[in-house]
């Protein structure tokens, strides 16, 4: 494999082993197991592979796991029931509802009802508000991957320039709020659907962070040369010779980048496994209490 690609699928099974050792060792010394409860609501076919791929996972480190799935027609106050009954539960230390929600359930509101100590997607406001400051949290998964990407494929972020093409409360805004902590020290530029010229401000960036959901959009006249490119998106096109008529590419035309930049990670097989992985890691901090104690 080529020395420019940052291999997701990779580092993400490197993070799972140290978890998986992590996690006999807890076990072994104090007998908790790290607990993780999936609410899935209606038939959305990709959530259903997410919370699938997400309980595997679970199955393989060792966890407990639990999933609750409930119609689409579930009222606001059932869900907010079950979640209360988790927050409850010794047994569990991370809750998960699978976003989407249906239109008439407010997510706000029920990401808000999950104990802050059991937050492990990392999306309450008071998690939020803790990693903004710098505080001790969890970090939400993807932008917490994102930046395992670049610490252990020994990008430098000190100083550098990072432009984040994607302001969404899920990968931009977090992952802007990380880089420029002390820690990094990054000087970051976010830009979104109403910047203009957004060309002149990726060309001067040391890394490029793309989530915004539209396939191929960066071009190699887009970047530096030697510039590191994270690739968050993940979008299906039309593909005929592919036996399911599509398939997957990220923001990045891949293709077109490749010989330019310094470093770029894949979709599939970039971020994505990160992610997952990363929502292990806070499962099993949870359960130490590494965050909140116990």
């Amino acid at each position: 494999m080529s020395s420019k690609i940052i291999d997701g699928k990779a580092i993400s099974s490197q993070i799972k082993s140290e978890i998986k050792t992590e996690t006999e060792v807890l076990i072994s010394e104090t007998g908790i197991i790290p607990g993780l409860a999936f609410i899935l609501v209606g038939e959305n076919p990709a959530s259903k592979v997410y919370v699938k791929n997400k309980g595997k996972s679970c199955e393989e480190l060792g966890f407990y796991s639990v999933t609750e799935t409930l119609p689409e027609d579930v009222t606001e106050a059932e869900l907010l029931r079950l979640i209360h009954n988790f927050n409850k539960d010794g047994k569990i230390h991370g809750i998960l509802v699978q976003l989407p929600l249906p239109s008439h359930i407010s997510e706000q509101i029920i990401l808000e009802a999950i104990d802050v100590k059991r937050d492990v997607d990392g999306f309450h406001p008071l998690n939020v508000g803790r990693m903004v400051i710098g505080e001790k949290c969890f970090i939400p998964c993807t932008p917490f991957g994102i930046i395992e990407l670049l610490r252990r494929s020994n990008v430098d972020t000190q100083g550098k320039n990072v432009v984040i093409i994607g302001r969404s409360n899920i990968v931009g805004k977090p992952v802007a709020n990380l880089l420029i902590q002390k820690e990094f020290n990054a000087t970051v530029t976010v830009c979104h659907s109403k910047t203009k010229d957004i060309k002149s401000i990726t060309s001067n960036a040391d890394i490029l962070i793309a989530a915004i959901g539209k396939a191929n959009f960066v071009k190699a006249d887009f970047i530096k040369e030697g510039c590191v490119i994270i690739d968050v998106g993940i979008n299906r096109i039309e593909d005929a010779e592919s036996k399911t008529g599509y398939k997957l590419v990220g923001d990045v035309d891949y293709e077109d980048c490749f010989g330019k930049c310094g470093k770029i990670t894949p979709v599939p097989g970039g971020v994505g496994p990160m992610t997952i992985a990363m929502l292990m890691r806070n499962t099993l901090d949870s359960a130490k209490g590494l965050i909140y104690g116990q």
